[in-house]
């Protein structure tokens, strides 16, 4: 007993020292945000990410992009971000990555859940729920943000990749009034059978306008039938001709699907930022 007892000191001790040696690392100017648990039981978390200038700048307000998938893309999306202020060709803004609190949350199943605009067959997990998560973000995450980070509530935009990426389009369609911008990596078009191009020709029927930048991407070496997907949504946006789009289209050479998100995410936020950068172009002396 004497010899068990020795032993877990002194594996308590080794464990002491090591969370004294080695913190944790967290990434700088960022925070979480646990948010209520809706009544439908949903625990969502928000992963934010400030400007420099936040705090030396009390009275500004800032565009904000929410990012869906936080827990996989956030930190990236900060990096990315990150060079793109030094170089001066995004504005400063707020990164609102979009999670999932508790206990090993269930990414596949949570994400598939929110970000599906139509019931998918042969899918385990239940999906079918994006307006619900629209609604939430415009009920409950907008309010916060914009409440306690100055967020300027005329100058959103919404970034997803896979799943992430077609809740991005469906959200343009559904309520194009709630953002000013979109970055689509990868969309999944094919989902539910290419609903979200009937969706896009549903809504081009009504001739009303869509104020908004788009950015689409797809990779070279995605799976065929998605990268088809893609592409049919691709050629299909120029004979829309959504009134006020601007967008540009991109198949990324050499990847397959989550290896766009790098590019996807860096050119993206170049394009749909484009009308409040400080430069274009080359860089000055």
């Amino acid at each position: 007993m004497k010899r068990l007892l020795l032993t877990l000191g002194l594996t308590l001790c080794a464990m002491t020292h090591a969370d004294t040696a080695h913190p944790p690392h967290h990434l700088p100017g960022s925070q979480l945000r646990v948010l209520p648990t809706t009544a439908e039981g949903r625990s969502y978390q928000l992963h934010v990410h400030l400007p420099a200038s936040f705090a030396r700048e009390p009275r500004r307000r800032y565009p904000v992009l929410y990012i869906t998938d936080a827990y996989w893309d956030f930190a990236a999306v900060v990096a990315s971000y990150g060079n793109l202020v030094y170089d001066r060709v995004v504005p400063e803004f707020i990164i609102v990555g979009l999670g999932y609190a508790g206990e090993r949350p269930d990414y596949d199943a949570l994400r598939l859940w929110d970000l599906s605009p139509v019931r998918l067959s042969g899918e385990k997990a239940e999906s079918g729920h994006a307006d619900r998560f629209l609604a939430t973000l415009e009920k409950t995450v907008f309010p916060l943000v914009e409440r306690d980070y100055r967020a300027d509530p005329a100058q959103r935009f919404l970034a997803g990749s896979s799943l992430g990426g077609l809740f991005a389009l469906h959200a343009m369609y559904a309520r194009p009034e709630l953002f000013k911008g979109y970055i689509a990596a990868s969309p999944a078009v094919v989902a539910g059978g290419d609903w979200i191009i009937g969706q896009a020709k549903a809504y081009a029927a009504t001739d009303k306008p869509i104020k908004a930048r788009l950015y689409v991407t797809g990779a070279e070496y995605e799976w065929p039938g998605f990268l088809a997907g893609i592409q049919r949504y691709q050629a299909l946006l120029p004979e829309l001709k959504h009134p006020g789009l601007v967008f540009e289209n991109r198949i990324i050479d050499g990847e397959r699907h989550a290896g766009t998100k790098a590019e996807s995410y860096t050119r993206g936020m170049r394009f749909v930022f484009a009308p409040l950068a400080p430069e274009q172009g080359p860089s000055k002396d």
